[in-house]
């Protein structure tokens, strides 16, 4: 399904400049504007993921202080030195004194393999890239500045004319793999910027007694640089008022388009066919959560509250699932029992593109060896196997209230749990593990429920997870992303496991 955002997704500003040493530029014509090219390249390429401001050559110390500047200035999010061929250290040092966003070295070399028989000093020096990395790295760690280095082909589709090898590497695995995680840098640094320029909304509470849930505001607003806006229920409230009938319809019709409704459950009699009443109070609800969301300008949600026995705030928290949901799939990730550290592993997933379902574990196959990852709500629409079944619920396991919940299941194929945890010592943590969502069956009890298998059996799987004192909800995203969720955690400067 297609959703379309309330809000435009952020791209990373990226810094790129080309590193050489002065001296060559006389005694080799036509390299300086050789490497100069491959860095275009290297712009042109990382535009389609990310804002990239290349600053050109690098010769001199100098200029590495002028360069340092401009990033300043361009508020970049992520450095990458191309070392395209020898350079000294001392320029390249001070563009990273002067601008600290996070370093990543490109060692890139054109070819696979130089023409022994008439390779010449100056096409040489074109493929010594590799050259200057070690001392780069040596000065980079004297000097406390950590550094990422990417190694292998450049990629190129044509061999420039100036070439004595051939230079067209783009289908060799040594470029692709290199490309890829470059791409995964530029992703990742997406995430500090949109969650620096987030404002996540907590509304009501966390749940009684769920330990694992309690974080500190300030806690969160130090490590993630995001903005947490306390909410009341009065403030939904408040816009539940001001719904119309004409936008209580049109919210109808949107959730006829996205849901399947349901017939009673064969197995579960509190699931049954939603009432018209529910249906209308879920979209009554929704419009309400929607009006809110726009006025305070939030970009995710953490959310719970349970009312008193039969007053109107129970009522309206029990419409809460389904327009958290259509939330969730257009954004704006909606967690629930007040988990804002899953929230934010939401909006990692959904910055990234690759979805993100709040879930926990429910029960073990063992003869299938999956695990069933859900909850009773919300679901991301976005990554559904089909369309999601709307369910009424007599009650809902463990709080108070009736209404509507979300049956679904997430895609079969490649996915990867996201668990953002807090540890002893008051750090966020990322806790990330591949699986595959198999089409193994599911219960029809109105929840979200996606059987997934894990490279290892589920009891060694679940070992490996507890012993990493996770959260106990934990984020479901499409497609195998562990290595593109620990580049986050670095950029974030939280410690991430990968199981």
């Amino acid at each position: 399904m297609k959703f379309q955002p309330f809000k435009p997704a952020k791209k990373a500003r990226i810094g790129i400049y080309t590193i050489g040493l002065k001296a060559y530029w006389s005694q080799f014509p036509g390299l300086k504007e050789r490497i100069e090219s491959y860095g275009e390249f290297l712009e042109k390429k990382m535009s389609i993921h990310g804002e990239v401001y290349n600053y050109g050559l690098v010769d001199t110390e100098a200029e590495a202080r002028k360069a340092g500047y401009w990033f300043n200035e361009n508020n970049v999010d992520l450095v990458f030195c191309h070392a395209a061929t020898y350079s000294t250290s001392s320029a390249v040092l001070p563009v990273h004194q002067i601008c600290k966003a996070p370093a990543v070295i490109l060692n890139l070399q054109p070819t696979a393999k130089i023409n022994y028989q008439h390779t010449t000093t100056g096409e040489w020096l074109a493929h010594c890239g590799s050259c200057p990395v070690p001392e780069i790295s040596n000065a980079f760690n004297r000097a406390g500045i950590t550094f990422r280095v990417v190694n292998g082909l450049l990629g190129l589709e044509e061999t420039p004319e100036i070439s004595l090898a051939d230079e067209k590497t783009h289908s060799r695995i040594e470029a692709t793999r290199a490309w890829r995680k470059i791409e995964e840098w530029i992703r990742a640094a997406a995430v500090p910027r949109t969650l620096r320029e987030s404002r996540f909304g907590f509304l009501g509470n966390t749940y009684s007694g769920m330990l694992d849930m309690y974080s500190d505001f300030t806690m969160i607003h130090a490590q993630m640089g995001l903005h947490v806006e306390v909410l009341e229920m009065g403030d939904v409230d408040a816009f539940l008022k001001e719904v119309t009938e004409t936008e209580v319809k049109e919210k109808l019709r949107e959730i006829h388009e996205m849901f399947q409704i349901s017939e009673d459950s064969p197995t579960d009699p509190i699931a049954q066919k939603p009432t018209d009443e529910q249906l209308q109070w879920s979209s009554r609800v929704a419009v309400a959560q929607e009006k809110m969301v726009k006025e305070f300008d939030l970009d995710a949600l953490a959310y719970y509250y349970h009312g008193s026995p039969g007053s109107h705030l129970e009522k309206l928290q029990s419409g809460f699932i389904v327009g958290h949901s259509l939330l969730t799939a257009k954004g704006i990730p909606c967690a629930g029992e007040g988990d804002l550290k899953t929230a934010i592993g939401m909006k990692i997933a959904d910055v990234l593109g690759a979805g993100g379902s709040f879930s926990e574990l429910m029960s073990i196959d063992y003869d299938d060896e999956t695990i069933l990852l859900g909850h009773d709500g919300p679901f991301h629409l976005a990554i559904s196997d089909s369309k999601p079944v709307l369910r009424g619920l007599g009650l809902y396991h463990g709080k108070q209230g009736t209404g509507v919940s979300v049956e679904a299941k997430v895609q079969t194929g490649p996915v990867t749990i996201l668990n953002v945890t807090q540890t002893r010592d008051g750090n966020l943590k990322l806790i990330i593990g591949e699986g595959e969502s198999t089409d193994g069956e599911i219960i029809r009890v109105g929840n979200t429920q996606t059987p997934v298998k894990f490279k290892s059996h589920p009891d060694d799987y679940m070992e490996q997870w507890f012993a990493e004192a996770p959260t106990h909800h934990c984020v479901m995203s499409m497609g195998h992303n562990a290595t593109l969720f620990q580049k986050v955690g670095e950029l974030l400067g939280c410690k991430s496991v990968i199981l």
